[in-house]
C-alpha cells in the first residue's frame, strides 16, 4: 500500500439523500466482508467501516460508522492475515494504530506507536502475520525543512496483535534505503511477498520491496530485502550503482501476486505499468516486452486473490484499467471487453475484496465516495454494483477488508 501527497483542493461531494443514507440491499446476514476506509479531510482523520452484501457488492456503513481518531492524516492501512486487527498510518503524527476488529466490525483501538522518522506513508504485513513493514519518507535525522532518505522499520508482531520494538539494525531501530545526500531515497509505497508454489507445505522465503522516488537522479527505483525469521532485513543487489532496480520515472504503488511470482509497479509520470519476474534469490529482472500502457497518472495496484487479474487506479483518469496475468510470463494484457472502467473522481486506492474475490472498491479522493464493481471471475471484466458510489466521511485516502464467515477461493495461478 502506498500514500501520495495531496496538494490539491478538494471538489465539493453532491451527495443524494439515498446515497448519504447508504441505501442498499445488505444485512448482516448476508454479508460477505468487512470494509475499512481511511479518510484525511478532517482533523483528526476518521475510518469509516461497511458491510458488504455477498448478493450486490453493495455498501452499508455500520451504526457507529465513521469513527473518529485522535490523529491527523491517515493514510494506509492493513489487516492482519487472521482478520482481527487493523493498523492504520497516520502521516502528520508519524503515527502507527492497532485497533481490535470486532466480530460486529466495530473497531476498538488497542496501542499506539510512534516511528523513528517522519511521515510515515506505507505499510506491509508479512503472509505469517508475525511482521509489519512501515516507510518512513525521512530517517530521524531529516525533517521537510531538511530533507533526506528515508527508511524501513520492521515490527515483530505479538500474538495479541500488539507491535514489539523495531527490529535492530546494528544501533539503529530502522534499515536506510540510502545513506547520502548524493543518493536520496525516498520511499513512495512497500510489498510484502512469501514465495510459496502450490502444494509447498511450508512457505518459501519471504522479501520485501520499496518503491522510491529518487530527488538526486529523478527517476524511480525499487530496493529490495530478504526478511530473516526474526524480521532482520538484508539487501538484495540490484544492477543499479546504488544497489537497487531501475522502476521508471515515478513510481507510486506496488503489488506482487499471491504466490509471489511476480512483482509490478505502477509509474505514474510515465502512465504506464512495470512487470518484473520475482527470482528465487529474491532478485527482480523487468519483463522482456518492457511496460504495459494505463490511463492517466496511475497511482494505486491490486492483484485479486486467485493471481489472475491487475487492476490499476488512475487518479487523473477517474478509472481502473484492467489485465490479465499470463500465467507463464506475468505480463499483464488489457482485458479484451474495455481498456478502462470509471469510477469516482481522483481514485487513490483499490482493492478485491478477500472473501469472495468478487468485487472491487475504489476511494475517490476528490469527490469523497467509494466506488463498487462486480468482478468476473472468470474473464476479469467489470461492471458497477448497486448504488454505488457510497459516500465516505471526506477524502478518503485507501481501503482495506477482512472477510465475514467462512469462504473459499480457488488456488491462486501466480
Amino acid at each position: 500500500m502506498k500514500f501520495r501527497k495531496f496538494g490539491r483542493a478538494s471538489l465539493a461531494a453532491v451527495v443524494s439523500l439515498g446515497m448519504a443514507a447508504g441505501i442498499s440491499a445488505c444485512g448482516v446476514s448476508n454479508t460477505i466482508d468487512y470494509v475499512f476506509v481511511t479518510n484525511s479531510k478532517n482533523n483528526p482523520g476518521q475510518i469509516n467501516v461497511y458491510y458488504a452484501d455477498s448478493e450486490s457488492g453493495a455498501l452499508t456503513q455500520i451504526p457507529d460508522s465513521p469513527y473518529m481518531t485522535s490523529y491527523r492524516n491517515p493514510v494506509a492501512l492493513v489487516t492482519s492475515p487472521n482478520f482481527k486487527n487493523l493498523y492504520v498510518i497516520f502521516h502528520d503524527d508519524n503515527t502507527i494504530v492497532q485497533y481490535s476488529i470486532g466480530t460486529d466490525a466495530k473497531l476498538y483501538p488497542q496501542h499506539t506507536y510512534n516511528t523513528p522518522g517522519t511521515f510515515p506513508n506505507a505499510v506491509a504485513i508479512n503472509t505469517a502475520g508475525t511482521l509489519l513493514f512501515v516507510t518512513d519518507t525521512y530517517q530521524p535525522q531529516y525533517t521537510a525543512a531538511n530533507p533526506g532518505p528515508g527508511a524501513v522499520i520492521v515490527y515483530p508482531i505479538n500474538t495479541d496483535g500488539s507491535l514489539g520494538a523495531p527490529v535492530a539494525n546494528g544501533n539503529l531501530s530502522y534499515y536506510p534505503l540510502s545513506t547520502t545526500l548524493t543518493n536520496v531515497l525516498n520511499p513512495v509505497a512497500v510489498n510484502s511477498l512469501t514465495q510459496n508454489p502450490v502444494n509447498a507445505t511450508s512457505p518459501g522465503a519471504s522479501y520485501i520491496y520499496v518503491a522510491n522516488a529518487n530527488a538526486s537522479t529523478g527517476l524511480g527505483s525499487i530496493s529490495a530485502f530478504g526478511v530473516g525469521s526474526g524480521g532482520a532485513l538484508t539487501p538484495i543487489a540490484g544492477p543499479q550503482s546504488d544497489g537497487t532496480f531501475a522502476a521508471g520515472t515515478t513510481p507510486s504503488a506496488i503489488a506482487s501476486t499471491p504466490r509471489g511470482l511476480f512483482l509490478y509497479v505502477t509509474d505514474s509520470a510515465n502512465n504506464q505499468l512495470i512487470s518484473y519476474t520475482v527470482q528465487s534469490s529474491g532478485a527482480i529482472i523487468p519483463s522482456q516486452n518492457g511496460p504495459t500502457r494505463t490511463d492517466v497518472f496511475p497511482d494505486a495496484i491490486t492483484i485479486d486473490p486467485r493471481g489472475q487479474f491487475i487492476y490499476v487506479a488512475n487518479y487523473t483518469g477517474n478509472d481502473i484499467s484492467a489485465y490479465t496475468i499470463n500465467v507463464s510470463t506475468g505480463y499483464p494484457t488489457g482485458v479484451a471487453a474495455a481498456g478502462t472502467y470509471g469510477v469516482g473522481t481522483g481514485p487513490t486506492c483499490v482493492f478485491v475484496e478477500p472473501a469472495l474475490g468478487r468485487y472491487v472498491y475504489t476511494t475517490n479522493f476528490l469527490d469523497n465516495t467509494v466506488s463498487g464493481l462486480h468482478l468476473d471471475p472468470n474473464a476479469g471484466t467489470l461492471t458497477t454494483v448497486q448504488n454505488t458510489p457510497f459516500v465516505a466521511a471526506g477524502q478518503p485516502t485507501c481501503i482495506a477488508a477482512t472477510p465475514h464467515g467462512n469462504h473459499a477461493i480457488s488456488t491462486p495461478t501466480t
